[in-house]
Order: C-alpha cells, then sequence, then structure tokens
C-alpha cells in the first residue's frame, strides 16, 4: 500500500462523492427519516452508484489504493457493500477485492465485510460476524457458520473479538433508536 498519488485521482473524487452521498441516504433511512418517495429515489441512486463502480470494475478491476488512494478505495467498498439488489454484481466485486488484497492494493478487512455480505445476500451463513441487524430488539448478528471458531477466523482478518465489535455497534446505535421503531436494517462497517 502506497501513500503516493493515486493515479486516477478523477476516479477517487467520483467515489469518495458517491459513497459520501450514499452514507447520508443510508443515515436517514436507518433513523427512518424518508417517506415513500425518497425511498425510491433512493433506490434508483443506489442503482446507479452499482452501474458506476461495476463500469469501474470493468475497466481498471477492483479500484485499488494505487489507483485511487486508500479513501476512494473504502468509498469503493462501501458502495461494493451496499449493491445489495444486485448480488451477482456484488459475488464479483468480492472477487475482485479479494485480488487486490492478495495484490497488496486493499484491506483485507474490507474484503471480509463484502464477502459476508455477499453470503448473507446469497441466504448463507457468514464467515466473520461482520453483518448486523438492528431491530426494535437491538442488534443481533445474522446467521453465522461456525460460531465457536469466530474470533479466530476474525483474528485472521485483523478484525477485534466479536464481543468488543458488538458492542462498540450496540453503543452507537441503541441510542438513536425510538421504542416505536419497527423497521430493520441490516447493518455493517463497525463490527
Amino acid at each position: 500500500m502506497t501513500a503516493a498519488e493515486p493515479l486516477r485521482p478523477d476516479l477517487a473524487r467520483e467515489l469518495l462523492a458517491r459513497a459520501s452521498q450514499s452514507a447520508t441516504r443510508r443515515a436517514k433511512r436507518v433513523r427512518n427519516l424518508v417517506d415513500a418517495m425518497q425511498l425510491g429515489q433512493d433506490r434508483h441512486a443506489e442503482h446507479a452508484d452499482t452501474k458506476v463502480l461495476r463500469r469501474i470494475l470493468a475497466e481498471h478491476d477492483w479500484p485499488g489504493h494505487r489507483l485511487v488512494g486508500p479513501e476512494a478505495a473504502r468509498a469503493a467498498w462501501s458502495l461494493a457493500l451496499h449493491a445489495d439488489d444486485e448480488a451477482d454484481f456484488q459475488r464479483a466485486a468480492t472477487t475482485l477485492l479479494e485480488r487486490a488484497v492478495q495484490d497488496g492494493d486493499a484491506r483485507i478487512q474490507h474484503w471480509a465485510h463484502l464477502y459476508d455480505r455477499a453470503l448473507v445476500n446469497s441466504g448463507r451463513p457468514q464467515e466473520f460476524g461482520t453483518q448486523l441487524v438492528l431491530n426494535t430488539t437491538g442488534v443481533e448478528l445474522c446467521p453465522l457458520r461456525a460460531p465457536d471458531s469466530l474470533d479466530q477466523r476474525r483474528a485472521s482478518v485483523g478484525l477485534s473479538p466479536i464481543a468488543t465489535a458488538l458492542e462498540t455497534v450496540r453503543r452507537r446505535f441503541a441510542p438513536d433508536r425510538h421504542a416505536g421503531d419497527s423497521s430493520t436494517v441490516v447493518l455493517a462497517g463497525a463490527a
């Protein structure tokens, strides 16, 4: 990983802008601050984000640290992570991100999160415990393969023990919930 100027600062700017807008939209949804029309507009924007990221992946493979810099590589990961309506794309992005990790051009923690998300979106249990659900009863882990060895798998990709991660997420989201909320939101990133 390098601190040098990215090869494609134009792509970096686009990824950063899209990820920032996407994060703002998600934050409003988590707090139930959107109406049905806004929800539709958000879905349209997410599809547009995925289309742009799909084009970037087709032209450049994974936009890693060398191509766009660490912050924009994180932005690309965030966009792929939230492309939940396009499971095939998410799985393909996971493969490209894994190659970038092996090349030293991306963070293994990002791959672990995206890998888990792709598994959960395919109806399969996750490996690293990065995917959580926020609902009226609090924060819960999505289904998990082999829970007894979870902390070993998390350590292998540089993630903190699950108890620590869950406590962090619970502190972050519990105060923001309202007693009347009935929504369920899949969380990632903090775990």
